[in-house]
């Protein structure tokens, strides 16, 4: 899926909520909020509003997106029931192919983390490999809980952007 941002402005709700609903893991609320926000100028204007609505959460909401985000290399991952973005994502980063002394790490470091914060553990994993995000989660876990909401709710972002760039023509690659 690659529209421009005219088809996306001129998208009925359902078809909006639909395509752009996982952009943030789990949350199609976000993208059905944001839908009456159109006309969106650009992929910038489109991924700002996203933003806007998320910095605008509570603390709690903040930390209901946190808790939509699955565990890297968990449970999920190893049944299957990943959504599709996340699935590639992991793949991407190297989760779903962790020796058997990293699995445990990871899993050791996942649930002391979600102890610790009462969110999992969320960073870009496309942005990162396996080693930089087994050295993340444990340097992360030694973190203040609201540096780490802060953390968590910008890994989101970041996630988002990817995600949107994905799904967005943006003039600069129609000349591609």
């Amino acid at each position: 899926m690659n529209m421009d941002i005219p088809t996306i402005n001129a998208l009925p709700y359902e078809d909006f909520v639909n395509i752009f609903g996982n952009v943030v893991e789990k949350c199609p609320i976000i993208t059905a909020a944001i839908w009456s926000r159109r006309p969106f100028e650009s992929l910038t204007d489109l991924e700002a509003a996203i933003s806007q609505f998320i910095d605008a959460l509570p603390e709690s909401g903040k930390e209901g997106i946190l808790r939509c985000h699955p565990d890297l290399a968990g449970r999920d991952l190893q049944s299957g029931t990943l959504t599709r973005e996340s699935r590639e994502e992991q793949a991407g980063a190297g989760m779903d192919a962790l020796g058997p002394a990293e699995a445990l790490r990871m899993a050791r470091l996942n649930e002391d983390y979600k102890q610790r914060f009462g969110f999992p553990f969320v960073i870009c994993a496309r942005m990162n490999d396996k080693t930089r995000i087994l050295q993340q989660l444990s340097e992360r876990c030694q973190h203040e809980r609201a540096v780490e909401l802060e953390r968590g709710v910008e890994e989101v972002k970041k996630v988002c952007r990817l995600r949107l760039q994905a799904l967005v023509r943006t003039a600069a690659s129609n000349k591609l």
